[in-house]
């Protein structure tokens, strides 16, 4: 998710939205500092799994906790990581298929 939060953040930039370069650099910085336990607690009181995880990704990087999610839904970030998944399966199944 936080790959496409970059990415959803990148582009609104591009478009011309109120986004500091620093704040994606920050986002990047945090990319894989993830705080499980956090994100359990968050989605216990929330009881949404992704809302857990937008404040969890705001609580590593508070200067980005404002444009993280921006302008998405949270069907925008499961449907895109669900065809990102398969698009990287088949990228590996086709790699397993050319050895053949």
């Amino acid at each position: 998710w936080r790959k496409l939060w970059i990415a959803l953040a990148t582009a609104e930039k591009e478009c011309g939205l109120d986004i500091k370069e620093s704040q994606i650099e920050q986002m990047k910085s945090k990319l894989y500092d993830i705080d499980f336990k956090y994100a359990a607690e968050q989605e216990k009181k929330l009881r949404h799994d992704v809302m857990s995880h937008i404040h969890t990704f705001g609580k590593a990087c508070p200067d980005a906790a404002p444009i993280i999610h921006l302008g998405a839904t949270s069907c925008f970030i499961t449907d895109n990581t669900e065809l990102t998944q398969i698009k990287e399966a088949l990228a590996l199944v086709k790699a397993k298929l050319v050895r053949v």
